[in-house]
């Protein structure tokens, strides 16, 4: 296991908007490496704004992070945008490939329709909840983010709302989490 430890990663799609935010915090053991990392990204094709039509965000290590975005990046073109096809392709190759397979991160990805969770173990996971309302979270305070959303999400119908929220009862819990949030939104 890599001795960079943390973040927290959020997903929620609610109202036919979908938002994946997540902190800026690089730590090494107890020590604050950088406070404001970009770990959430556009990718594929663009839209009329010009804007990637996937979103992206990781956990884990930076640079095997970065790896996987390209790879998603490939897939995505090499299978028309389609995210699902995509993300399936790419676990496959996360669990198969040797040098993939060492890769330590987890990744949520979103475009108008899916929201996935993508493992090194080959998962490919759709959270629970209808089109009407999906909530999914990683890293070290994703359960913290995760509950916050889903005490919130009977009473709050906006995503990014949510989303914001539940990030900041997870900075104020993770030690591994901090308030400078990035958030995507399609």
């Amino acid at each position: 296991m890599s001795p960079w430890h943390g973040t927290t990663i959020i997903g929620v799609k609610k109202a036919g908007k979908t938002v994946i935010a997540g902190d800026g915090q690089v730590s090494m053991g107890n020590t604050v490496m950088k406070p404001n990392a970009r770990k959430v990204r556009r990718l594929g094709a663009k839209d009329e704004n010009g804007e990637g039509k996937v979103i992206a965000g990781f956990a884990g290590a930076t640079a095997d992070a970065f790896t996987l975005f390209e790879r998603l990046e490939k897939k995505l073109e090499q299978y028309s945008g389609q995210l699902l096809r995509a993300a399936v392709e790419l676990a496959k190759d996360w669990r198969t490939d040797k040098y993939l397979r060492n890769l330590e991160a987890l990744m949520i990805v979103a475009d108008k329709d899916t929201l996935l969770v993508l493992t090194g173990n080959g998962d490919v996971l759709e959270p629970e909840g209808g089109p009407e309302s999906q909530i999914t979270a990683i890293g070290s305070g994703g359960n913290y983010a995760l509950a916050a959303a889903r005490g919130i999400d009977d009473y709050e119908e906006d995503a990014e709302r949510i989303a914001r929220r539940a990030m900041a009862v997870a900075a104020d819990i993770c030690v591994f989490t901090n308030d400078r949030v990035t958030v995507e939104t399609i």
